[in-house]
């Protein structure tokens, strides 16, 4: 998918000019593949947290190492690099269905068998030669991409290391090249985390931003902000979390330029962008949740009212904050999650501990 970023995809100068959006190119669903597009697009949470895939549309072979309290994440590329941004389309896309054949109570497994072509058709990619040439480059980098983490996905501690896909293998191509059918293995990690239901729905306008830090913003606004009024970042913890690799201050110039634009166009899915100057002179940047995403009514049952010993704990946790905000925040993440806690206090302290250290890194 290289071809079609470089040629179409980052310009970081004056592309001011052109919509901020990319075309819809499949605008009509294809009879053949309407199953493909009512599989809702899905990302894992752990690679949504986390900025594994580059920004870059060059080959990136930077040894990457990230580390938030206890737990660490080290991303090592191949010889080709680092998969990207808009690799991860294909990782999606494995999710997406495989969310849709649980939701239908069907038996699956980390092996993925899809067309090609509907995976690009569903990713909004085009479907000529060009991106079935890209789609194996990209396969082949998420391949080589290494993962080595103690981050937990289902309740699983992974310290080994792997890597994003375990394998792909064309299974059918056609006389002039072009693959027809691909089978993928996901490794235990991303597979655990689609058991456990650790995804979350995206906008299916995330495959038509063209910019991969737009992408990767989105990302950690629709992580992080949810189905809250308002989430907000500082500018240089935002560069962390994206994994760019520019300057502090090209990085603003970047984020400048996205929201120009998400003021002049909208454009960004589900959360509008506004760069705020603090009162120490520092910047952050503020996601105002658009109201656009529905709420999916689930079938795990509202946590009970928690004891008051709980509540005790969670003020020595969380001093100075008011923990019955911080309680209202845990009980519409278990409601998004669709989950029932089997150890309700327990699991609100660990929450109550993760939202202080956000704060204390916005």
């Amino acid at each position: 998918m290289v071809g079609e970023i470089s040629k179409e995809g980052v310009l970081f100068g004056s592309d001011t000019a052109r919509p901020p959006l990319l075309p819809d190119r499949h605008p009509e669903p294809d009879v053949f593949v309407c199953d493909v597009f009512d599989a809702v697009p899905k990302g894992d949470l752990a690679s949504m947290e986390h900025p594994i895939f580059s920004l870059s549309t060059k080959p990136d072979t930077r040894l990457r190492r990230y580390e938030q309290g206890a737990h660490f994440v080290e991303v090592t590329p191949s010889i080709k690099g680092l998969a990207t941004v808009h690799d991860r389309d294909i990782l999606i896309y494995c999710i997406s269905q495989i969310i849709g054949a649980l939701n239908k109570g069907e038996q699956v497994d980390r092996t993925v068998r899809l067309k090609a072509y509907d995976l690009l058709k569903a990713t909004n990619r085009m479907t000529n030669g060009q991106a079935y040439e890209g789609l194996r480059a990209a396969l082949e980098r998420l391949r080589g991409t290494t993962i080595s983490t103690n981050i937990k996905t289902g309740g699983t501690e992974a310290l080994d290391v792997f890597g994003l896909i375990e394998r792909a293998r064309i299974v059918r191509e056609t006389r002039d090249g072009r693959m027809q059918e691909v089978e993928i293995v996901l490794s235990d990690w991303v597979f655990n985390a689609i058991e456990a239901r650790e995804v979350l729905t995206l906008h299916r306008d995330y495959f038509r931003l063209r910019k991969p830090l737009e992408r990767r913003m989105y990302e950690l606004g629709r992580k992080h902000c949810g189905y809250q009024s308002e989430w907000s970042i500082g500018l240089e913890r935002l560069k962390e979390k994206c994994g760019s690799n520019s300057t502090l201050k090209e990085f603003r110039r970047l984020v400048k330029t996205i929201v120009a634009q998400d003021a002049k166009h909208g454009h960004m899915p589900d959360y509008a962008v506004s760069l705020v100057e603090r009162e120490n002179n520092t910047e952050k940047v503020v996601f105002t949740n658009r109201r656009t995403m529905h709420r999916v009514v689930g079938n795990a049952t509202p946590p009970p009212p928690l004891a008051g010993e709980v509540i005790d704990a969670a003020r020595q946790i969380a001093p100075g904050w008011d923990v019955h905000v911080i309680e209202a925040d845990w009980r519409a993440w278990c409601a998004e999650k669709d989950v029932t806690p089997h150890s309700p206090g327990q699991n609100f302290l660990k929450f109550c501990t993760t939202w202080v250290d956000r704060q204390d890194a916005n």
